[in-house]
């Protein structure tokens, strides 16, 4: 696994939950470091050790773990960055998700190792959606419905997120659209002075 997935989760359960919290979840997983660094590959039993000492520690399923991550990774100041390179997806909600097809293709442009899983949408209907994750990085889908929850948030669209599961080729999030300007969304500046 990336070690940029690894320290993303750290960093996502040290600034949610606090240091202490993080310091016992690397106790209980007996991963045997402190930190991940963000350029190194670690085994994947790190990462699925640390989610499941996570799970015990927070009470909470890894679906929503996982879930709250997605959140995280475009809500925290720390990841403003993150949250801008998706904004440049388009003006819109909907230009948004046509943008996820190019989404692993521009993450490894950044970071040549890292492979997130392919992401297709498909258009059910004039405001229904599929976007399908496929299959390489279990739970993926449920860091997926984070984000796609809070851009919808960020671009003020209305939303309906539910995870249907394996479908064909990877796991399926039907996206429904109720209202593409329900509220006025986040600022957004493409440069210095121009906001849209």
């Amino acid at each position: 696994m990336h070690g940029l997935i690894n320290r993303s989760v750290q960093c996502f359960i040290r600034d949610t939950y606090g240091p202490r919290m993080w310091q016992q979840v690397a106790l209980d997983a007996r991963i045997g470091i402190d930190d991940f660094e963000a350029m190194l590959n670690y085994d994947d039993d790190l990462t699925f050790k640390v989610l499941t000492a996570a799970r015990a520690a927070l009470d909470k399923p890894i679906e929503t773990i996982l879930e709250d991550m997605g959140t995280y990774l475009v809500s925290h100041p720390t990841t403003e960055a993150l949250r801008r390179l998706l904004r440049f997806g388009g003006e819109t909600f909907v230009d948004f998700l046509y943008s996820l097809d190019d989404l692993s293709d521009r993450a490894r442009l950044a970071l040549p190792g890292l492979d997130l899983p392919a992401l297709e949408l498909h258009e059910k209907t004039t405001t229904g959606y599929q976007v399908l994750c496929a299959p390489g990085m279990p739970g993926f889908a449920y860091v997926m419905i984070g984000i796609l929850r809070t851009m919808a948030d960020d671009y003020g669209a209305l939303v309906v997120l539910e995870h249907q599961g394996q479908c064909e080729a990877g796991d399926c999030i039907d996206v429904s659209l109720l209202e593409a300007a329900f509220t006025t969304g986040r600022r957004f500046e493409l440069a210095a002075g121009v906001a849209i």
